[in-house]
């Protein structure tokens, strides 16, 4: 065996080339150690940290949820009438998931076509929800037959849009007591968001709220709970299996004080003249009708309002002002406080005779009488029934501002009632000397107190609160607290008593009557109803024209209703406008209480 000699070259070369491999494969699993350190970061990242984001977003491709909307509670009359309820409606949603963001224009632009809304307006509801939430969008309600015909048809052209039946509201009366039922709409997002933070919020995006009246005041009650059905859809958006459901529950129903025959009554009394009636039973204030004018029919807000109808309402003044809860002057009725006033003080006896004047002088100011030449020397009971404005002159400027501003508060004035629409009330207005010093800069001057004495100046009262005020001389001294929710309470549950003398009410009462029999409302003296009692009042509004005021109470011996009628700026008397309309409710209560007496013998 030959060996073979070593020169130290060759064996130089071999560990170089050995060096560079050995480098190279270094190298290549240093690059391939990194790349899968990405990766494996990549992989980590999405399944630790994005993991549970990931799963819900293909969950949410593939499983909806379906919210099942609560059957609103009805709202009844004292007599179990339906005065709004909920009928089925058909309903097309859109699901913001089931497409991306890029394809949903042209999905709507087709949408558009059927329904008839302008596509901006859906994209924007679209932009503000969010593409990635996965609840339903209500797009409209209320579709006709056709609509829905057409949606089914074209239903593989409309990705991610799907027809359900839902319950709208229904007001079977139409805009028969509109301001006092109210009605219903979709929550805003403004109030979406002011309900967020509370921390047992029960609404959600596209809930049905009530907006105004009984709506909204026993919304807790009338708005159930919302249901659901959890299902599994395919690429197309068709229903595949459903995999949990939860049955919604109704709304209570709620029964009022609302009379439906009265409140047609009124209505049709009061016609077209702008203004108000307010019918209470004075022995405990339940509300027995509420009219206000202008008005509107509740039922346009149960689906998209038409071009039409959003016009008719643009035109009519202030067509969702309840009149019935708004301050105005209360002009002449309000001698029933003065009246008060004077008695009680201990400044005059109920039978104390006045000289009448045609004016009366103050501050160097002649404070005239309505008929500018005085009525002769008159007792209280005089004094109402022709509303001399000088009698009650000189009765203010004896008993002075603080002891009628005393009572008028007594009487309720400058407050709220307690009815339950207190976000609609306004408490009225009974001005002092902190006020105006407060607000117009000045001091309170006899004048002032004069004006007052007769229901004018700064004072102001809604015709509800007129209906409270008519309601202590007809329950003997009682101020009521109005109501439309029905209890089953003990009357005094709903009163308390002003403590006033027999004397005085009899005064009162003895004066209301005589506006009827022999003063200012002598028109509407009729036999065709029992006797009743009432006032007249016409205040002023310079420059505009007058409003017009007439509450009664009957029957005179036991009252169970109370009728105020109001006339805003009807430029005539009292006695000429608002007296008749309270006649005509009069007489038809009447004749429903002679009916349902005849039936029940």
């Amino acid at each position: 065996m030959t060996s073979i000699p070593s020169n130290g070259y060759g064996s130089r070369t071999n560990q170089r080339n050995i060096g560079g491999l050995v480098q190279s494969v270094l190298i290549m699993v240093g690059i391939t150690a990194v790349m899968l350190g990405g990766i494996g970061a990549r992989l980590a990242y999405l399944q630790l940290i994005q993991g549970t984001r990931n799963r819900q977003l293909a969950e949410d491709n593939r499983i909806r949820l379906i919210p099942t909307q609560p059957v609103r509670g009805n709202i009844f009359d004292r007599h179990g009438n339906i005065l709004a309820t909920s009928s089925l409606s058909h309903t097309v949603y859109l699901w913001p998931l089931a497409l991306p963001a890029e394809d949903w224009p042209e999905v709507i632009e087709r949408l558009c076509e059927i329904i008839n809304i302008p596509p901006q307006q859906i994209l924007e509801r679209l932009e503000e929800t969010g593409y990635n939430t996965a609840l339903p969008i209500r797009v409209a309600r209320r579709l006709s037959a056709a609509q829905v015909i057409a949606l089914t048809e074209y239903g593989p052209q409309l990705p991610g849009i799907e027809v359900n039946v839902e319950a709208v509201r229904h007001y079977p009366h139409g805009s028969l007591g509109a301001h006092v039922l109210g009605y219903t709409g979709e929550i805003s997002d403004e109030d979406l968001s002011r309900l967020e933070e509370q921390p047992d919020n029960p609404y959600r995006l596209g809930d049905i709220v009530g907006q105004m009246g009984m709506e909204a005041a026993f919304e807790e009650e009338l708005r159930g709970e919302w249901g659901g059905r959890q299902v599994e859809v395919d690429s197309r958006g068709q229903v595949l299996r459903v995999l949990g459901e939860k049955q919604a529950e109704g709304g209570q129903d709620v029964q009022t004080t609302l009379d439906l025959d009265l409140q047609r009554a009124a209505e049709k009394a009061l016609g077209d003249v702008q203004g108000a009636i307010v019918a209470i039973d004075p022995r405990d204030g339940a509300v027995r009708a509420m009219v206000s004018r202008p008005a509107f029919d509740p039922n346009i807000f149960s689906g998209r309002i038409s071009e039409a109808d959003w016009q008719q309402l643009q035109a009519a003044r202030y067509p969702f002002v309840n009149r019935a809860l708004q301050g105005f002057p209360p002009a002449s009725t309000f001698k029933i406080v003065t009246t008060t006033a004077a008695i009680e003080s201990g400044e005059y006896s109920p039978y104390a005779v006045l000289p009448t004047y045609p004016y009366v002088t103050a501050g160097g100011i002649r404070f005239w009488d309505w008929n500018r030449s005085g009525f002769g020397p008159l007792g209280f009971t005089g004094a109402m029934a022709w509303s001399s404005d000088t009698f009650f002159y000189q009765v203010a400027q004896r008993i002075g501002a603080e002891v009628l501003i005393d009572w008028t508060r007594r009487y309720g004035f400058g407050r709220k009632t307690g009815i339950e629409l207190a976000s609609e009330e306004a408490a009225g207005l009974v001005p002092d000397a902190a006020w105006k010093e407060r607000v117009l800069g000045e001091g309170w001057y006899q004048g002032d107190t004069i004006n007052m004495s007769i229901g004018q100046g700064y004072l102001q009262a809604s015709p509800l609160q007129q209906a409270v005020m008519f309601g202590v001389p007809a329950n003997g001294g009682y101020l009521v607290r109005p109501h439309l929710r029905s209890l089953d309470v003990d009357v005094s549950y709903w009163r308390e008593s002003l403590d006033i003398s027999g004397e005085t009410i009899d005064i009162l009462r003895r004066g209301l009557r005589e506006v009827i029999t022999q003063g200012t409302a002598t028109g509407v003296n009729t036999t065709m109803i029992p006797p009743f009692a009432g006032k007249t009042g016409t205040a002023e509004a310079q420059p505009n024209p007058s409003h017009a005021w007439f509450g009664a109470y009957a029957p005179l011996d036991d009252p169970e209703i109370i009728v105020v009628a109001f006339g805003e700026h009807a430029g005539q008397g009292g006695g000429a406008l608002a007296a008749p309309i309270v006649l005509e409710v009069l007489k038809d209560y009447f004749a429903q209480e002679g009916e349902s007496a005849a039936t029940e013998d």
